[in-house]
């Protein structure tokens, strides 16, 4: 890895323009589409996007729109739905009376208490019994199915007719009334058999259509459930101590317990053993270990002592801890985590903009298929009844309900069980590509080694008039303030060997070189010195002379940076010499994805010696060293057009989120290694949260799965949804059926995607 230092601002902008809305009464993917096309006719709105399985709506205006976020809120209502600002980003809200509420089971329980004596007769049939109850008593029992737990539809429904468009609700309404109103019809005329009166079609409908939304919220709630989980790490109090309280003189007693929006930065905080990390901090005094697994998946407790950082959320264990408050509230790590495991959940996949553009038309079509049903079967059957019941069993088995959430649900259960383990899925594209991943490219300091290099050595390169202790001098007063790997290891080698830093006047940052500066005092005070990496040295005229001095250090494959003389017949100073361990199971992890059939290579800055000793060591297929940071982006574009193969390969990069930015931009997938900082977090579309390598193999098999399951989720839910209308309109299929069949449709693909909740991190030996 070059040498070099850039600043990039890390703060997201919180735009005021941008908007989460809940959204009630959304029952299938043709809503979605409805709301997203309503919405996005308004002038002032840049962009839409509803997500069926949260409920909830992004919105985005324009930066000069004059509309409200009240308009909105109208337009939708006008479009027939219910909407508001949510105040929690990506969890779909339930009623906290749901589950046994009128709306929820107790609805399910008393619609089956009525309708079983319905259906009896058909469940006596097959035993010879022929029992049945009169006209007037099933009109009894059905009517408060129709018209009080059924009410919901027709508000729904009529909403929806008034607003000029079609959705299950209203697909529901008319099926379920042509039945009840045709056998209404004939009890007043007295024109009905035993066989042509249909209360229980309509009265068993509505019931398994209310099963169904009861069943597909509780499904829902639990593809949340990763997002919730993470909202409980936040503990509702911190208990911080008084500022008149003296660093040298802790007193664990005098602390006030107040509410964690009330902390602020620099605060210290008590944190007693077996509490929940408020925020993100800095320790001060006491040591204990720290159990971070819901944040990064990391499986066993980390050691903690003091001048060590802790993420807000995590667990403390034995020892109690005084720490200083750095991060708070948006700002923290947990609270960047949800934010982006958020919007992955609620950020919708391409496949998914085209399964919106299908259900668009879908009700219309439906209804159109029904009412030539109807008309081909009286025509042909010459039975009204007949013709009707058909054209509902097609109103009703044709309900889009499935089909909204198939996508939604496995994304959310994909990405939240995946966050679990420490990999956070920031953007659902990437699961379209992840499955055809053929080539992982590593960076490899940082990434593939452990990333705190040692200084190992200095080399003098000429006669020049400074010592050892000059030349250290002068280089650490270059590099004060840095947080770059091998910029530390000159520092703390020198502060070992108590080395002043000569303070260094006019520093500039190379972008993809290293750092300049001009010493104060010393042997080269006031001429102009560079630290950079050999490898950009390679076009200049002492590149061959440089190279011969360093050559036992590059043999053993170690990083080399050159200090030397930037004034007229520059002249080189010294190498330094610098040494980095191979994480452990580096070899594993590149086994691992030789075993899933992908090739591997490495992008390097360093050395060609040093960077081929590491790619030999672990088994790399393909090693490119000596590049410029600038230059990563047209390795991975040449990657994807590899001579290997005549087929386009899909290339994943493995980056510190950093250095690497271009790279992981260029790349079908980007990988960013991490610990929760905040430039990692942003700079790729998949993060993971600690430098452990068995997460790249896992990211790249969750996100398969959870790819195998949109897919599939789509494929059941096209059939349900398409394979049953002719089945319907030949009369194979009673309207009984087909609502039973609607209703579990939707729970079948909520209980498919919920199957990736078993997910588990393969163990790599």
């Amino acid at each position: 890895m070059a040498l070099y230092f850039s600043s990039m601002n890390t703060n997201t902008l919180l735009s005021s323009n941008f908007y989460t809305l809940d959204i009630s009464g959304m029952t299938c993917a043709s809503c979605v589409g409805r709301i997203e096309k309503s919405v996005q006719k308004m002038s002032g709105v840049e962009a839409i996007s509803v997500n069926l399985a949260t409920e909830q709506a992004r919105i985005r205006l324009k930066h000069d729109s004059t509309n409200t976020i009240e308009e909105i809120i109208k337009v939708i209502y006008k479009t027939g739905y219910e909407a508001h600002l949510s105040t929690h980003l990506g969890i779909p809200q339930q009623p906290t009376h749901f589950s046994w509420g009128m709306n929820g089971l107790t609805s399910v329980i008393i619609s089956f208490i009525l309708a079983i004596p319905l259906i009896m007769p058909m469940v006596l049939m097959p035993f010879e019994i022929h029992w049945s109850l009169s006209p007037y008593w099933q009109l009894v029992l059905a009517t408060p199915i129709q018209f009080i737990l059924g009410w919901r539809f027709y508000i729904a429904g009529v909403k929806a007719l008034l607003a000029g468009v079609g959705n299950m609700d209203l697909l529901i309404v008319i099926g379920t009334s042509s039945a009840y109103g045709l056998s209404l019809y004939q009890i007043l005329t007295q024109s009905y058999d035993d066989n042509s009166l249909y209360f229980e079609g309509s009265a068993v409908i509505i019931s398994m259509v209310l099963l169904g939304k009861w069943l597909e919220a509780r499904a829902k709630r639990q593809t949340s459930e990763a997002i919730r989980s993470l909202h409980k790490l936040w503990p509702e109090n911190a208990k911080v101590l008084d500022t008149s309280v003296k660093n040298d003189s802790l007193n664990l007693s005098e602390y006030r317990i107040l509410p964690l929006d009330q902390v602020l930065p620099h605060d210290r905080i008590i944190v007693l053993p077996g509490e929940r990390i408020p925020v993100d901090g800095l320790i001060l005094s006491g040591q204990s270990h720290v159990d971070e697994s819901l944040l990064t998946g990391e499986s066993e407790p980390v050691r903690k002592h003091v001048n060590q950082q802790v993420i807000g959320g995590s667990m403390n264990g034995e020892g109690s801890l005084i720490i200083q408050a750095q991060a708070i509230g948006i700002e923290s790590v947990l609270s960047k985590i949800i934010s982006l495991v958020e919007e992955a959940q609620t950020t919708k996949a391409p496949i998914q903009e085209l399964v919106d553009r299908v259900s668009a038309i879908f009700v219309p079509t439906v209804i159109a298929i029904a009412i030539l049903t109807g008309l081909a079967n009286w025509l042909y059957l010459d039975s009204v009844s007949l013709a009707i019941l058909r054209a509902v069993s097609v109103l009703v088995i044709a309900c889009p309900c499935a089909l909204g959430l198939a996508t939604p649900a496995a994304i959310m259960a994909g990405t939240g069980v995946a966050a679990r383990f420490g990999i956070l899925i920031k953007d659902p594209q990437v699961l379209e590509f992840a499955h055809r991943i053929n080539v992982v490219a590593f960076d490899k300091t940082g990434t593939l080694t452990i990333g705190r290099p040692r200084l190992l050595d200095v080399i003098p390169l000429a006669n020049q008039s400074g010592t050892m202790q000059d030349i250290l001098a002068a280089t650490s007063g270059l590099l004060l303030g840095s947080e770059h790997p091998l910029a530390k290891a000159i520092l703390d080698f020198s502060n070992e060997k108590k080395i002043l830093p000569i303070v260094a006047l006019d520093n500039k940052a190379l972008v993809g070189i290293g750092i300049e500066g001009k010493p104060i005092s010393g042997p080269w005070a006031k001429e102009l010195l560079c630290l950079q990496s050999i490898a950009s040295l390679k076009d200049d005229p002492q590149y061959k002379y440089i190279e011969s001095q360093v050559t036992s250090a590059l043999l053993a494959g170690h990083t080399i940076s050159i200090l030397r003389t930037q004034t007229i017949g520059s002249s080189p100073i010294a190498g330094f010499v610098f040494g980095d361990e191979i994480k452990t199971n580096a070899k594993q992890a590149i086994d691992a994805l030789h075993q899933l059939g992908i090739r591997t290579a490495m992008i390097s800055g360093d050395n060609t010696f040093s960077a081929n000793r590491v790619g030999k060591i672990i088994g790399i297929d393909e090693v490119f060293a000596q590049v410029m940071p600038g230059d990563k982006a047209e390795i991975i574009e040449k990657l994807k057009s590899s001579a290997v193969s005549k087929d386009r390969q899909w290339v994943a990069m493995i980056g510190d989120g950093i250095n690497d930015a271009p790279a992981l931009a260029k790349a079908d997938v980007g990988m960013a290694m991490s610990t929760g900082t905040d430039v990692a977090i942003q700079s790729a579309g998949i993060t993971l949260m600690r430098g452990d390598l068995s997460l790249v193999p896992n990211a790249i098999d969750i996100s398969k799965r959870t790819w195998n399951k949109i897919r599939q989720n789509l494929f059941w839910a096209f059939i349900f949804n398409t394979g049953g209308i002719p089945l319907a309109a030949l009369g194979y299929l009673s309207p009984m059926f087909a609502g039973s069949a609607m209703a579990l449709s939707s729970f079948f693909v909520l209980s498919n995607a919920l199957l990736l909740k078993r997910w588990r991190m393969r163990i790599l030996n």
